[in-house]
């Protein structure tokens, strides 16, 4: 991957761009607004969201301030823990993409797989959830369909009757935090991994071994573990709402980590903590 808009290409033929633009935690209204303008006037051409977030008119109105064409770009977001089941998950797609002002999406994502609302009954509210998500893309409202925070048992359970198997799996990737059995089995059923939270939501740039290796290179932390992830073949998506740190964020081209060196970041183990089990998350 040499720059922001090369792809890696889903099991389906479509095409996504390598790096995202992340928005969890992002503020409604200008911050929003003003953060994906400037991921879009940067070179982004990916940009990630979800309806949990809150944030989805704001991402919406950044994206049309950014002035690119809306062929040109990858728009993702994802169905709430609250909204599982069929008719549940058509209504709360309709809901996302108003707000979102789009007339198709990109990428949808069922968020979490064991919502504490579904608990006891996750593997049907899954299935069903996953019949609407079939649904959505043989009608060609979206153009790839994925999952969320899967773990392995999840995903089994979902294939069981799933047509369609799922593009994509977004999880917590970042140095020190893997998930090599979800990685693993991701990777049986030829889904793309997302990296969210990359740059360890801030804890990654107190490593001193990442501090060395940025010093190394010439370059940031941030832009040594967004390399680190393209280098593992997962799709990051770092988040900023400062200008700086956007662009500093798109200089993760024009060079390689050595094998040294990634060797050296595969010995970290949670040094930014871990992901939270989907099975015992309280939401």
């Amino acid at each position: 991957m040499k720059s922001l808009t090369d792809c890696y290409k889903l099991s389906n033929g479509v095409e996504i761009p390598c790096v995202g633009f992340g928005t969890w935690q992002t503020p409604d209204g200008a911050v929003a607004v003003n953060s994906v303008k400037e991921a879009v006037i940067q070179g982004y051409r990916h940009i990630d969201t979800a309806a949990a977030y809150g944030n989805e008119e704001s991402v919406g109105e950044g994206i049309r301030q950014g002035g690119v064409p809306r062929k040109e770009l990858f728009i993702t977001t994802k169905l709430w823990n609250d909204e599982h089941g069929y008719d549940a998950t058509l209504k709360a797609f309709e809901l996302s993409l108003k707000k979102l002002g789009l007339d198709y999406l990109d990428l949808y994502l069922i968020h979490w797989p064991n919502p504490v609302k579904f608990r006891k009954n996750w593997q049907e509210a899954n299935a069903e959830t996953w019949r609407a998500f079939e649904e959505l893309y043989k009608a060609g409202r979206v153009r790839a369909i994925g999952i969320s925070n899967f773990r392995p048992h999840h995903i089994d359970a979902l294939l069981k009757t799933a047509k369609i198997v799922p593009q994509v799996n977004q999880i917590r990737l970042c140095p020190g935090d893997t998930q090599d059995e979800v990685v693993s089995c991701s990777r049986k059923h030829k889904m793309l991994l997302e990296a969210y939270s990359p740059l360890g939501v801030g804890a990654i740039f107190k490593v001193p071994e990442l501090q060395e290796i940025a010093k190394k290179y010439g370059k940031t932390v941030a832009q040594i573990c967004i390399r680190w992830s393209l280098q593992m073949e997962f799709l990051p998506l770092p988040k900023s709402v400062t200008p700086e740190r956007i662009k500093e964020n798109t200089g993760a081209f024009g060079f390689e980590l050595a094998a040294e060196d990634m060797k050296k970041i595969a010995a970290l183990k949670g040094v930014a903590g871990y992901a939270e089990d989907p099975d015992t998350a309280s939401f």
